[in-house]
């Protein structure tokens, strides 16, 4: 999953939150070094990511995927599937998307200090172009896997993705409402066993 799931998964506590946000960096055991909440967010981070992986659902996205884009099939899927999280946000929120996303942005922002380098240096431009909001759109979603594209020096050819998209949209949006049931269920508890630890 993206940042905007790993985001929504962590519960809304900040710790766990925060963890799960900056995980990506975050190699093998270096996570002791963080707070105990932050360190279980990190954890849930790699659980999370695992249990996507896995999933016969995610599979089955990929598959489509996999003869054009190769390896980087996954890195795609997750991308699509924030996309249908974005834009059906209101069968798993109360408060709307844009406000989530500010209210992130701050806590964020507040939060400066414990972010490692790598992530400090990129939130100034996940926030000035919304990033998460616009996984909403196609176009936003398409400007996202450019970026991803331009990351892999134009070798994933990533950016093209946007084509699938659209073509097999109903496919990929079932697919993820499937999906993330699971995954939330799977989240929760996952988050009650590492407060367990």
């Amino acid at each position: 999953m993206n940042y905007l799931a790993h985001i929504y998964l962590s519960n809304e506590e900040e710790e766990i939150t925060l963890g799960n946000f900056i995980a990506d960096g975050i190699k093998g055991k270096k996570y002791i070094q963080f707070p105990l909440g932050i360190q279980q967010g990190i954890l849930l981070h790699r659980a999370i990511d695992s249990f996507t992986d896995a999933h016969p659902i995610v599979r089955k996205s990929t598959k489509r995927l996999h003869k054009k884009y190769g390896h980087y099939s996954g890195v795609i899927v997750d991308i699509l599937y924030d996309h249908f999280l974005a834009k059906n946000w209101m069968k798993y929120h109360s408060i709307p998307l844009h406000k989530y996303i500010e209210n992130f942005y701050n806590f964020i922002n507040s939060n400066f200090d414990r972010l490692t380098p790598r992530i400090q240096k990129m939130m100034p431009y996940m926030i000035e172009q919304n990033w998460l909001l616009s996984y909403t759109s196609i176009e936003g979603i398409g400007k996202i896997l450019d970026q991803m594209n331009r990351r892999t020096n134009n070798q994933s050819k990533m950016n093209l993705a946007v084509l699938e998209l659209t073509t097999y949209y109903k496919e990929f949006e079932e697919e993820f409402t499937l999906f993330f049931k699971d995954l939330k269920k799977y989240s929760k508890n996952k988050i009650i066993e590492l407060k367990r630890l």
